[in-house]
């Protein structure tokens, strides 16, 4: 066994257009002694566009922890790896984290090779806060887990992003306009940097109209972003004021509050205190 331990290398490749990969991608490529692919049939091809001949190990999802052992003994070695996804930056939702970890416990140099990425991509063109986000990856795929799922996000205050898949776009925007309300801005953006690349900012409740009137294609892979909840001082907010009052001239507060959370998106228990001080008012006046 060699005394100088090889190297880790995090190397991103082109989530669409081959163009994007990086000067220092394809030289890393070229001369590490090995390369870790989530699929290497679909990694082969990139390889081979680009004339690289290094050899393949298959490393993914159902394999992780038996590889991750085999990478760390030719890593001790000597031997230099490079770690790629199907596409994009590795580890952002693919597999990867516990051969990275192993490879810091054994003090094994770890160097990212920065490159292509979905969500950074989305995050860049979707005129959304970009200042905060919070990535929350692929939301449960059955309508009431993820109903309840994006509830317990209504109040986030940061951007949110998604990935989300062609079968199951419409589903999750119904429920993101039910858990957010209808007027909460979201971008969804659909086959980052490929020929039919579509980026659309709109209402949640516009999305799920064009996404009915199928103008945006359910094709491809998605990454969906949600503004963060809206920071208002309810109290000088005349419309949202004129909704919930009148939301309290044909309900009962806590319907009224319930019901005017599901068209704004702001907390229902803030408008339920709202509602309170709202009736407080018509009394004493």
């Amino acid at each position: 066994m060699s005394n100088q331990t090889g190297t880790l290398f995090i190397v991103a490749t082109p989530i669409g257009n081959l163009d994007d990969i990086t000067a220092r991608a394809l030289k890393v490529l070229q001369q590490v002694d090995l390369v870790a692919a989530e699929d290497t049939r679909h990694s082969a091809q990139l390889l081979t566009h680009f004339g690289i001949q290094t050899k393949l190990l298959s490393y993914h999802d159902f394999n992780e922890r038996e590889c991750d052992q085999v990478l760390i003994n030719h890593l001790l070695s000597g031997k230099n790896i490079a770690l790629i996804s199907d596409a994009g930056t590795p580890l952002i939702n693919d597999p990867g984290y516990r051969v990275v970890r192993a490879a810091h416990q054994h003090t094994i140099r770890v160097v990212p090779v920065p490159g292509p990425s979905a969500l950074i991509c989305a995050l860049s063109a979707a005129g959304v806060p970009t200042d905060k986000f919070v990535f929350e990856g692929y939301p449960p795929e059955r309508h009431a887990a993820r109903l309840r799922y994006l509830e317990q996000l209504r109040d986030e205050k940061r951007t949110i992003v998604f990935y989300e898949t062609p079968h199951r776009i419409s589903g999750f925007i119904d429920d993101a306009v039910v858990a957010f309300g209808i007027d909460r801005q979201a971008t969804i953006a659909r086959e980052m940097t490929k020929k039919f690349e579509t980026i659309c900012s709109h209402s949640l409740g516009e999305l799920q109209n064009q996404i009915q009137a199928n103008k945006i294609p359910q094709k491809g892979e998605f990454v969906v972003l949600v503004q963060g909840a809206p920071d208002i001082v309810m109290e000088q907010s005349p419309e949202l004021k004129r909704i919930l009052g009148l939301m309290l001239d044909e309900l009962p507060l806590k319907q009224a509050a319930a019901l005017t959370s599901k068209i704004t998106g702001i907390n229902k228990n803030e408008l339920y205190d709202l509602g309170l001080k709202i009736q407080a008012k018509n009394i004493s006046d």
